[in-house]
């Protein structure tokens, strides 16, 4: 039995000389490395969809952050307080607190339609009515454009993702709100959360547009530390004065972004399943067509000595080199054409517009060379056995 060092040698002259025959195959490895390619580029593609959507909800919340809603309400559209309830909400325990009073916004969460910039087709956009605290409550947001709403008029400030996404939200544009044309007069950045895909104004001025009166539909918190907020729910939960849920903002846009994330995985993998066993035909194909051409190549080694385990394991590492190329093409094409790529989608639970980038990740590109190698691995196992038990007198003869 040949030792360690010798088995090595063995699978590196038989890796060697199948490498330096590759150009004799050229047809054949290049449909191999184009099928596998186009498995990682559309697996990397479609679920970096789901990446860049599930970096924008978690760009939307933070540690010290929490959201109130009506109790059995999954969504602001669903849940509504009056004035007297946003106070007592306002005053609890564990709420972050400044000269101005406490780090509490009573929002209004209403949806209008817009056009969108490519299509020309109307979308549901939110558009937020805030309280001052809103922008302590959340201090990620930055006017980059133009300048911030004043209080008490009607004017509105757009997040960068909508003017990208939506006709007619560019600074010094008016948009129809209820009953009235308010102008635009700022564009903002979220770290590229939701917020981004929301228009903002004075949830003063917000109410009589839409007739909601004194009405809220949520109370948006900042505490005093992640610590206090089981004190801070509590105390709520615990009131009779109110009837509510309070969530983490984490847990919230987590799960505001769960059923999607979770369809587009499914429908990523399905795909690549699909086109993954067309690659394996591929591979197979080239394989078999590199162990037919060089079968009185390896009956000669196997006759000198050449064990059947070196025979086996030279051609499985020629596989996976070739779907470690292809592999390593389709992510880079996929990081090209996707990474960064603006769009929208709808939220199913406010059934409102997100707008958000596609996030090509390492995590992804990882997963997409893991796909090749598992390729390669099974396109390669079948023509490996077969060429290390080929009887070598009669391979031997084979012109």
């Amino acid at each position: 039995m040949a030792g360690p060092v010798n088995w090595i040698s063995q699978i590196t002259s038989i890796t060697k000389f199948g490498l330096l025959s590759l150009p004799q195959r050229r047809g054949a490895v290049a449909a191999t490395i184009i099928g596998i390619a186009g498995v990682v580029a559309v697996l990397v593609g479609v679920l970096s969809i789901s990446a860049g959507f599930r970096q924008a909800m978690s760009a939307s919340g933070a540690p010290d952050g929490a959201i109130v809603l009506r109790s059995g309400a999954d969504s602001e559209m669903v849940s509504g307080f009056g004035r007297d309830e946003t106070r007592v909400i306002a005053d609890a325990p564990g709420i972050a607190r400044t000269t101005n009073g406490p780090l509490a916004s009573a929002e209004l969460y209403v949806i209008i339609n817009l056009p969108k910039r490519t299509t020309g087709t109307d979308a549901n956009v939110p558009l937020r009515g805030v309280e001052p605290a809103a922008f302590q409550v959340r201090d990620n947001l930055n006017i980059i454009r133009g300048r911030m709403f004043e209080w008490g008029k009607d004017e509105v400030i757009v997040g960068q993702g909508a003017v990208q996404e939506f006709a007619g939200l560019d600074v010094g544009s008016t948009i129809k709100v209820g009953r009235y044309q308010w102008p635009v007069v700022g564009v903002f950045t979220a770290n590229g959360g939701i917020a981004e895909s929301e228009i903002w104004t004075d949830a003063k001025v917000l109410q009589p547009a839409f007739n909601r009166g004194d009405s809220f539909q949520s109370v948006s918190v900042r505490l005093t530390s992640p610590s206090t907020f089981q004190q801070f729910k509590d105390s709520l939960t615990s009131n009779p004065q109110v009837s509510v849920q309070v969530i983490r903002q984490t847990d919230y846009y987590a799960q505001q972004s769960s059923r999607l994330t979770l369809l587009i995985t499914v429908l990523g993998y399905t795909i690549a399943v699909l086109m993954a066993i067309g690659a394996i035909f591929g591979a197979l194909n080239t394989m078999y067509s590199a162990v037919a051409s060089r079968t009185r190549e390896i009956a000669t080694l196997r006759a000198l000595g050449f064990g059947r385990s070196a025979v086996i394991v030279s051609l499985m590492l020629e596989s996976l080199m070739i779907a470690l190329v292809g592999g390593l093409i389709g992510g880079a094409l996929a990081y090209l054409a996707f990474n960064n790529f603006h769009t929208s989608t709808m939220n199913f639970q406010s059934f409102s517009a997100v707008t958000f980038a596609f996030k090509v990740t390492a995590e992804l590109l990882i997963n997409g060379i893991i796909w090749a190698l598992v390729i390669g691995l099974v396109g390669g196992i079948f023509p490996a056995w077969r060429a290390a038990h080929l009887p070598i007198a009669a391979a031997l003869r084979e012109l």
